[in-house]
């Protein structure tokens, strides 16, 4: 009989979903674990190595304004800073930047170190442990440990009954190098809740030592980098760039020819994949009459050679991956490290859930792509969300609730659970009618306050924000309290109307 160890949460996945809930939920005082199939991929980024974005950038910014990790680990990891629109207006702006793949996963996971009161647990979760009224109290573990929690948060990403696609050749499997979770899976079929196949796919990885860099488009990073998180100042690793080559009609040929040996095209794969994130078949069979796609070709590391070519995802035969690659300017002579794949998921109805994430089932609170989402950004938001909310749910407190017109968080919750969905969902500003209020760039203004409110900041953030905000209103006063007549604001080249009406400083810049 194995010893039943007590939590007041627990916390299934060390993805972008699992590390943000558990490092919320300690937040906010609960006991928790995290548990894991390897501790070692615990902040792995399986697919693109870049965080943030349009629409993206604003959740990082907002996780982080909530004393999240996602924004610190990036800005650790970053090896090239660009804010996206940066000439269109501070709204739809987006701060992204490229990470070290291995610098990321440390820093998450140096972060989930600090984290007093959580344990990391190596093992997979086969069980779920009933509780009074149907609620779930805990899990089990395929060793036959059990783990007795108050709130179990599942953040099972692509893991769910995970087939990896190749072609016409698949596999169980929760991403390249992970086996697939399929008795949970098979646990979950059984509670009822109405599920579905979602699918999405990455590109072939690169040897970046066999691609002829000299005569490609050279993509630098910014001059003055924009941070991930309002704690960081600068960089911290060195800073490099990307390139940019495109796909040929010649490209589109080869696709063209072999759609039929396509696991997507080939009635290989139910799930319906990201409509925003498209594959090459896609885009061949889809925009026609381009003769050229952009390829960002991304490194994912300094120390490591693979690059990562951004625009080109696939579930064609490896065969046919190296030929179409090869095809490609710059890459005529490449290596291929590892081919490109698809992979296939089990995803559960999000139109089902609370706003705090918690399903039906009393005590069981879903993030990430379970939830019918794609991206890490995304999956951390939720992350936070059912984390806070499992932790005080555990510890008998308020629920932590976002609302659409004070966040992105809170516009993608609404979304989800509203209107459910019928591909993988992704944020983007346009989604959020609020968004000349809801920028990156006051993410904290907006949400470190509620924070605060419910145990999520720690006391360093809590005095960085408090500083901010004493100098803001001081400044505030001070705009506020100087008034300035038509004539001396046109005297310094402020434009206005001579309607001899005085102004404040404060609504002059409101002009």
């Amino acid at each position: 009989m194995f010893h039943v160890k007590h939590f007041d949460v627990v916390v299934i996945g060390g993805g972008h979903a699992g590390a943000e809930a558990a490092a919320a939920a300690v937040r906010v005082g609960a006991r928790t674990a995290l548990i894991s199939m390897r501790k070692d991929r615990i902040g792995v980024m399986s697919c693109n190595p870049a965080i943030g974005g349009l629409g993206k950038g604003h959740l990082v910014r907002e996780v982080d304004a909530l004393d999240g990790i996602m924004g610190l680990a990036a800005d650790a990891a970053g090896i090239q800073f660009r804010l996206l629109n940066r000439r269109k207006g501070p709204a739809v702006q987006g701060p992204r930047t490229q990470a070290d793949r291995k610098l990321y996963c440390q820093a998450i996971q140096a972060l989930l170190a600090r984290q007093l009161g959580l344990e990391i647990i190596e093992g997979e979760v086969v069980d779920l442990i009933d509780g009074p009224n149907g609620s779930v109290s805990g899990v089990e573990l395929l060793d036959g440990t059990r783990l007795s929690a108050a709130a179990v948060v599942l953040t099972a990403g692509t893991f769910l009954n995970g087939i990896i696609h190749v072609g016409d050749q698949h596999r169980s499997g929760g991403r390249e190098g992970d086996v697939a979770s399929v008795r949970l899976a098979h646990r979950l079929a059984g509670l009822g809740l109405k599920r579905g196949r979602l699918k999405t796919g990455t590109p072939p990885r690169l040897d970046g030592k066999t691609i002829a860099w000299e005569g490609l488009d050279v993509q630098p990073g910014d001059d003055e980098p924009v941070m991930l998180s309002f704690l960081s100042k600068a960089p911290q690793a060195r800073q490099v760039s990307c390139g940019i080559t495109h796909t040929n009609e010649r490209t589109h040929d080869i696709v063209r020819a072999n759609l039929g040996r396509s696991a997507m095209y080939g009635g290989h794969i139910d799930g319906v994949g990201p409509r925003y994130c498209p594959s090459i078949e896609d885009k061949v069979v889809r925009f026609a009459d381009k003769t050229g796609h952009q390829i960002f070709l991304e490194p994912e590391g300094l120390e490591d050679d693979t690059v990562y070519p951004n625009g080109i995802s696939t579930s064609l035969p490896a065969d046919v991956q190296h030929d179409y690659v090869r095809s490609i300017k710059g890459l005529e002579n490449v290596t291929i490290l590892q081919a490109g794949y698809a992979i296939e998921y089990d995803f559960f109805d999000p139109s089902a859930l609370r706003p705090t994430l918690e399903s039906t089932v009393m005590g069981l609170f879903f993030a990430g792509q379970i939830n019918g989402t794609t991206g890490y950004e995304e999956a951390a938001a939720q992350g936070l969300v059912a984390g806070a909310n499992a932790a005080a749910a555990a510890l008998g407190r308020a629920p932590v609730l976002f609302s659409r017109t004070d966040s992105y968080i809170g516009v993608m919750l609404d979304d989800l659970i509203s209107r459910g969905v019928t591909e993988p969902y992704r944020m983007f500003t346009s989604r959020a009618e609020y968004r000349l209020h809801l920028r990156a760039d006051n993410a904290d203004q907006r949400m470190t306050g509620l924070g605060l409110a419910a145990g999520l900041v720690g006391s360093s953030r809590a005095k960085t924000y408090n500083d901010k905000m004493a100098r803001i209103g001081a400044a505030n006063a001070v705009l506020g309290a100087r008034t300035c007549s038509p004539q001396e604001l046109q005297a310094v080249g402020i434009g206005v109307s001579r309607d001899g009406a005085t102004r404040s400083l404060l609504q002059v810049l409101a002009f």
